[in-house]
């Protein structure tokens, strides 16, 4: 393997990453509803969870998959239901912006499990180690590593967007409109699934 891979793996990392998709609408979402400091709980959890799914999909798990049909349609519906709620729960969240919000923020465990059912991620996967890597420990470790930092930069860059639109918003109405927004771009992506 020559280091000539970094820079065209690091690219794909980042254009998986930072490109919209459930995962960083939640960040936005908790950066706009959160302390900053509660969303980096979510953006840790979330890049976590990817880095091992990503190396779950390299080690074998894809190819595990694709042998049970059933577990794999499982996984798809789950994902789909897990965004729809999630919509919803975006959708129907308060217009107010305490100073510090006592609703429980999507912390840790959300933030990996919304990775796991989260077909982008798996796509990204999937792609990433097929078209970057020969399946060996080695290139599949290194793309890892490099999507580490990556990954959690870019869920961060949308954590960061959400809390500068919270300093900007005045209204609760104007809060109102942009969750259901989000929302419904969640929900867009969610049944979006449902074609596959």
């Amino acid at each position: 393997m020559t280091l000539s891979l970094i820079w065209p793996m690091s690219l794909f990392a980042l254009a998986a990453s930072i490109s919209p998709g459930p995962v960083n609408l939640l960040c936005l979402s908790s950066g706009l509803h959160q302390p900053l400091a509660r969303g980096l709980l979510l953006v840790t959890g979330a890049t976590l969870g990817f880095v091992v799914l990503f190396l779950a999909i390299g080690l074998g798990l894809h190819g595990v998959l694709q042998e049970q049909p059933g577990l794999m349609q499982w996984l798809h519906w789950a994902g789909v239901g897990f965004l729809l709620y999630m919509s919803i729960k975006l959708a129907t969240a308060s217009s107010n912006l305490p100073a510090s919000d006592a609703r429980v923020a999507p912390g840790l465990l959300t933030g990996a499990l919304m990775q796991w059912l989260n077909p982008k991620a798996w796509l990204a996967s999937a792609s990433g180690i097929a078209v970057y890597t020969d399946g060996s420990l080695a290139q599949t470790g290194l793309f890892a590593l490099l999507y580490l930092p990556i990954c959690w930069c870019s869920l961060m860059c949308w954590l960061w967007l959400g809390s500068g639109l919270r300093r900007h918003i005045s209204s609760a109405r104007w809060l109102t409109v942009l969750n259901r927004l989000m929302a419904l771009m969640l929900a867009a992506s969610g049944l979006y699934l449902l074609r596959y």
